[in-house]
């Protein structure tokens, strides 16, 4: 009888401890040409007929400023890089994938790195204010540790990057509301 208590407390802790989330499944596509798992595609957020809400989070315009292969090269791709927002990668809640809106944005940065090799990127995760500092901390590095592994892919050096996580700490847009968590869950690529 003692054992069974024994087991059940144990049991009942563990189940208790334990998160639906899964941080070990990375969200990067291999266009190395090697063999590795698939990209996890997830579809932006849009609006229904049914009404269903719309991120508030402005995507990359991929048309404006990226270069199509024709002319010099290194120019376009510095102005498609500008912006604030084209060094900022939105995630979902509770995920670390990488969306496919995002790839565009990853590769210019990609190629701009591996064109300037004494240039070096901090990659910093964050999250938005949900959930326990520890939790947090390790989401934002799985977000941080996706982008670094999609620029790996893309053959940017290890030696270019560094990733970092702030989790909670450091919030984009405060307040308690969809539209500034959203903002608040991100990946920020700094440029040294």
């Amino acid at each position: 009888m003692y054992k069974w208590a024994v087991m059940a407390i144990i049991v009942g802790t563990l189940a208790a401890c334990s998160s639906p989330v899964k941080l070990n499944d990375v969200g990067v596509e291999d266009k190395s040409g090697q063999a590795s798992t698939p990209m996890k595609t997830l579809t932006p957020a849009t609006t229904s007929a049914a009404g269903d809400k719309k991120s508030a989070v402005t995507t990359l315009d991929k048309t404006n400023g990226v270069n199509s292969g024709s002319g010099t090269g290194q120019g376009s791709t510095t102005d498609a890089l500008t912006g604030a927002g084209a060094r900022t990668i939105y995630f979902e809640f509770d995920s670390f994938a990488i969306r496919p809106e995002y790839q565009v944005m990853i590769e210019i940065h990609a190629r701009s790195l591996k064109a300037n090799k004494n240039q070096r990127v901090s990659i910093e995760g964050h999250t938005d204010e949900r959930g326990g500092r520890e939790y947090n901390l390790a989401l934002g590095q799985k977000r941080a540790d996706a982008v670094r592994k999609a620029l790996s892919l893309l053959g940017v050096a290890e030696t270019q990057m560094e990733s970092v996580s702030f989790g909670k700490e450091k919030p984009a847009v405060t307040g308690d509301s969809e539209m500034a968590m959203e903002k608040n869950r991100r990946v920020e690529m700094v440029m040294r």
